[in-house]
């Protein structure tokens, strides 16, 4: 990345780890909050009977949100404590089936706007110590203020 990214909120890390804990259908996949830093985060997700769909491979929901969830969480070490981010949209490329112990998502912005942050997700699937990546994700976060999400209820 050529651009230094730099937290705005001291508190960055309580924040991202609280949108691990506080995020109820994320808890309820088992998605697990692993390590982050300005611009990025990790988090992994055990795979369990009720990830898989017909085919006994991950169902891409849950992919999907596994993807959004850590962007969503890499695009928060960058904002201020005023603010939140909401996903706008994302695209999602599902590259090869994915099975095994466990999925590892690394998410890093790409583009930190004012307004907009652009996150990449890659996830992988786990055997043992061996990885393969299984899906891209690009995903288009707003930067709102707090307020917002009054608004929203």
């Amino acid at each position: 990345m050529s651009e230094e990214l730099k937290p705005r909120d001291p508190d960055y890390m309580e924040r991202v780890e609280s949108t691990f804990q506080k995020a109820k259908f994320v808890h309820h996949l088992g998605i697990a909050y692993h390590s982050a830093g300005p611009g990025w985060c990790e988090a992994t997700m055990p795979l369990r009977d009720h990830h898989l769909q017909q085919n006994d491979v991950v169902h891409g929901g849950a992919v999907a949100t596994l993807a959004d969830h850590t962007a969503g969480s890499a695009g928060t070490t960058l904002i201020a404590a005023d603010e939140i981010v909401l996903s706008v949209g994302y695209s999602i490329s599902l590259l090869r089936p994915g099975s095994g112990d466990a999925l590892r998502c690394r998410a890093e912005v790409v583009r930190n706007g004012r307004r907009l942050i652009v996150v990449q997700s890659d996830v992988y699937a786990r055997t043992g110590d061996r990885e393969k990546l299984i899906a891209r994700a690009t995903v288009t976060l707003a930067v709102l203020p707090n307020e917002h999400l009054r608004n929203l209820k």
